[in-house]
């Protein structure tokens, strides 16, 4: 079987793609892709729809490089890639849904994302066709659920409205008593219509959107569509702003991660955790705040740099925040680790297990926690993290379970408060931290793939002729979470799902676009 490179390169080159190549290729190379996504040589980084064609991002990790590998689809159709790698099979659905591109193959063929509330089909094909009346009441009374065969089998609904405050979901619960047998999910509850808001909006009109694709990882967003069109313009960052977006990016981490181990052991009944790490991601939402003006730092990454900097009196204001976890966050954790009740709900619950972690390239904390050892910001690289020595490796764990990614999201909040120490240290003392990107790069496409909280976030855009968004992709880390999810969750009890669904904590709104 060839290797990527050797397969990209008998394709056709699209030359304004930056900075990896993007390459046009036939039935027989798009088949080849898919192989070698099925025979695990590569990892599938996204898939996303165009009016005309079909586009699929890979990582070959082995020489830390991402292609790009487009079908045209002149009749309206393309080969699924599904049928042969099951991680891309909701991402075919969706591609349906959205721009009406069949793909020949594919194990399922029902609606993903599209509830038929949207008034027409396919928005962003060259002819969207008008909805019927009835077919919205019928789109919600046939969609058809997985079925599960045995005796003494009954079903659990859940969602899509659920209690307290949080995004719809509906999740199908197919248990033997208490024991799950089957779980499955459906989304595109908070879906957003963001692709088409995108197309023909300014840069700047569509980097606000992006910063508010998933609100938790507001920065993440913000830092991959900011990349993708520097990479498009071919504009370099001041040095001053490289750091300042790290600083961010990390300032978000750790409000996440901090929040996540908190609910996680309020889910096993474990109140206290919660409250002493809800007190410390207040901290650092207040430090954000006054140090760059929003406390989940919205808009402070612009393509270009960013819109803000930071005062002498934000430096202070930071050593104290990291003073202040670095003294109170060990004895939390010592805490988790003592307390034998709590241990008992975590450990050895919800394995995600390692070889489909691996299939489904699952990134941060899941990923990590289920032996696969991939975070953007070593195995990619980018600045300043390509500069950076981080303290340890990235932390890996091989167990899989609820315990492990917890203890995974602790190790990534000691290794956050290194970094941020690092990053005061190298700031540049003064200098701009923006340059103007308008009249560069106009037709010109970028691909960036950032490091979240959750994991890799991955942007596409491309920019017609007079600068503005002609198609612009965003692909949130959940993509290939929630479907591990269903698979974690069986055989566990259903008063565990709770507690599973938690510590796996993926996005909705991100999921949903």
């Amino acid at each position: 079987m060839p290797k990527l490179a050797e397969l990209v390169a008998t394709g056709r080159r699209v030359e304004t793609h930056q900075p990896w190549p993007r390459v046009v290729v036939e039935e027989d190379l798009w088949l080849l892709s898919a192989a070698l996504l099925a025979a695990g040589h590569v990892t599938l980084l996204g898939l996303w729809g165009d009016r005309e064609a079909v586009h699929m991002a890979l990582l070959d990790s082995s020489q830390k490089q991402i292609f790009v590998v487009t079908k045209p689809c002149p009749d309206g159709a393309y080969p699924s890639v599904g049928q042969f790698h099951p991680p891309a099979i909701r991402l075919e659905r969706t591609v349906r849904d959205l721009f009406g591109l069949d793909p020949i193959g594919l194990p399922d063929m029902r609606p993903w994302l599209d509830h038929g509330q949207w008034g027409c089909h396919h928005p962003l094909s060259l002819a969207a066709e008008p909805q019927k009346d009835q077919e919205a009441q019928t789109s919600q009374e046939t969609y058809e659920f997985l079925t599960a065969e045995g005796e003494s089998l009954h079903q659990i609904a859940v969602g899509p409205v659920h209690a307290g405050i949080i995004e719809p979901g509906h999740f199908r619960i197919t248990a033997n008593g208490e024991t799950v047998v089957r779980l499955e999910e459906r989304f595109g509850y908070t879906h957003k219509g963001v692709e088409k808001l995108m197309a023909g909006a300014s840069i700047d009109e569509a980097a606000e959107l992006a910063g508010r694709i998933s609100g938790d990882s507001s920065v993440a967003y913000a830092y991959a569509f900011a990349r993708a069109v520097e990479a498009a313009v071919r504009v370099a960052v001041p040095p001053r702003a490289v750091w300042l977006r790290a600083l961010m990016a990390e300032l978000e981490r750790l409000a996440n991660h901090l929040g996540d181990i908190g609910a996680i052991c309020n889910d096993a009944a474990f109140a206290i955790m919660h409250a002493q790490c809800g007190i410390l991601r207040e901290r650092v939402l207040r430090t954000a705040q006054n140090c760059f003006g929003h406390r989940l730092m919205m808009d402070c990454i612009a393509p270009g740099g960013t819109s803000v900097d930071l005062l002498s009196s934000g430096f202070q204001e930071i050593r104290l925040l990291v003073r202040t976890i670095n003294k109170a966050f060990p004895l939390l954790i010592e805490l988790y680790d003592n307390t034998a009740s709590l241990q008992d709900r975590t450990v050895g619950t919800g394995l995600a297990r390692p070889a489909l972690v691996k299939q489904y390239g699952c990134g941060g904390f899941i990923g990590r926690a289920s032996a696969r050892a991939f975070d953007a910001r070593v195995q990619i690289g980018y600045p300043p993290y390509d500069t950076m020595l981080f303290n340890y490796d990235v932390p890996v764990l091989a167990e899989g379970d609820v315990n492990a990614r917890i203890w995974i999201r602790m190790r990534e909040v000691l290794q956050s408060l290194a970094l941020i120490e690092q990053f005061l240290a190298r700031l540049p003392v003064q200098g701009p931290v923006r340059v103007p990107i308008e009249g560069f790069g106009r037709g010109g496409e970028g691909l960036a793939v950032v490091e979240g909280f959750r994991g890799d976030v991955l942007a596409y855009l491309r920019l017609d002729g007079a600068g503005r968004i002609e198609r612009c992709h965003l692909r949130d880390p959940s993509w290939f979470q929630w479907p591990v999810l269903e698979a974690a969750i069986e055989n566990n009890i259903v008063a565990d799902f709770p507690l599973c669904n938690k510590s796996f904590n993926c996005s909705y709104s991100g999921h949903d676009l």
